[in-house]
């Protein structure tokens, strides 16, 4: 008995002390191995703080949140003459822009109708054939959008035609874009000509019918109410039609009496309406970034007077015209007896960033005169 006893004692003296050695040894590899960390500081303090400053600048990189793009959506007919006037615009901002194209049916771009890498396959695939004066225009701008819409980085969208060029570099556009958080729609009450048809109440009442010009820059919030609507849109499709003219019009004038018809040109009326139907009007700039020359005197006809806008030719091109266009710094809305004193960034500025028509001779003229260069500088003087 006493032998058990004593065989039992010395098992756990021996259990103690090889317990005990164990600790001295994870001990003793503990203070080893901080002494080698010390050594090792001591002696690569540049090369460690050199790998701390890159792996802090490789998360960073992970976190940054990259800047709200821009989407420019040209309506053409076919191809884009204007193309490298654009691509000397868009050289160099590739991280914050996206191109979409609306262009006829079946119209691909591709090397052999653009020179410009950036228009390369942008056109859209699901594209009408647009009519001007006909619902299919805005039907146009619904589509493009809604393939814009995709890409969560896009928080502006600007309509362009296939004859606007830009007058300011692209800095300077995108800028002065991105820094309101408001839509630019050019709307004014339309109480002369009468394109308003009742049969558009009670969905579109009188007091929301708005005109204005097409080329607007929308919000990303705006671009969606554009989308979702599928209220307005199909009483556009119904009541908003342009005015048929007889054949040989120009020789046999339209009848006095043409107040059962409603000359209603779709584009000129549907975001602007929409927007105001939907109590947004506080969430935009009232006017266009877009410049359009309207001659009143242009046509011998006067129900066509003031249709279309003067178009540039390459005698017209010159730097003088593109000054005029950029020294309006304010817009008078005669039916609201309103003027519109253009600004940006709470300073007062000038009014556009784009304008129109511009043929391609024309365009190519200012290209090559170095005019867009001369913007750049001016720019990055003010």
């Amino acid at each position: 008995m006493k032998q058990r006893k004593a065989s039992h004692q010395k098992s756990v003296y021996n259990y103690n002390k090889w317990k005990k050695r164990k600790i001295f040894v994870m001990l003793s590899l503990l203070l080893l191995l901080g002494f080698c960390l010390v050594l090792t500081h001591n002696s690569t303090t540049t090369n460690t703080t050199t790998s701390r400053i890159l792996t802090l600048a490789s998360l960073r990189s992970h976190f940054i949140v990259q800047k709200p793009k821009i989407a420019f959506l040209f309506i053409a007919r076919n191809r884009l003459p204007l193309d490298m006037l654009w691509d000397a615009f868009f050289k160099g901002q590739e991280s914050r822009f996206s191109i979409f194209v609306h262009s006829r049916p079946g119209f691909l771009f591709n090397k052999a109708n653009t020179r410009s890498e950036y228009f390369l396959n942008r056109q859209v695939n699901d594209s009408i054939q647009v009519d001007w004066g006909e619902a299919s225009m805005i039907e146009a701008e619904r589509i493009l959008l809604r393939h814009a819409l995709v890409d969560p980085l896009i928080e502006r969208f600007v309509f362009l035609s296939d004859s606007c060029i830009p007058l300011y570099n692209f800095s300077y556009t995108y800028d002065y874009i991105m820094s309101t958080s408001t839509s630019f729609v050019d709307s004014f009450a339309d109480t002369k000509e009468g394109r308003y048809n009742p049969k558009m109440a009670p969905l579109v009442p009188v007091y929301n019918w708005r005109k204005g010009s097409q080329w607007v820059v929308l919000t990303r919030k705006h671009a969606e109410v554009v989308v979702n609507d599928t209220t307005v849109f199909p009483m556009f499709q119904q009541h908003c039609k342009r005015r048929s003219l007889p054949e040989f019009w120009r020789d046999h004038p339209i009848p006095a009496d043409t107040s059962m018809e409603h000359n209603c040109i779709p584009d000129e009326h549907y975001v602007q309406t929409l927007l105001a139907r939907e109590g947004l009007e506080g969430e935009i700039t009232r006017r266009s970034l877009t410049h359009s020359s309207w001659d009143l005197s242009s046509s011998k006809d006067p129900e066509r007077r003031g249709w279309h806008p003067v178009t540039y030719k390459f005698s017209d091109a010159t730097p003088t015209l593109i000054q005029s266009i950029k020294d309006i710094d304010n817009i008078y809305y005669e039916t609201e007896y309103r003027r519109e004193w253009c600004s940006s960034k709470g300073k007062p500025s000038r009014c556009f960033l784009f304008a129109r028509k511009f043929t391609r001779p024309a365009a190519f003229r200012l290209l090559n005169m170095s005019v867009l260069g001369a913007f750049r500088k001016a720019t990055n003087k003010s």
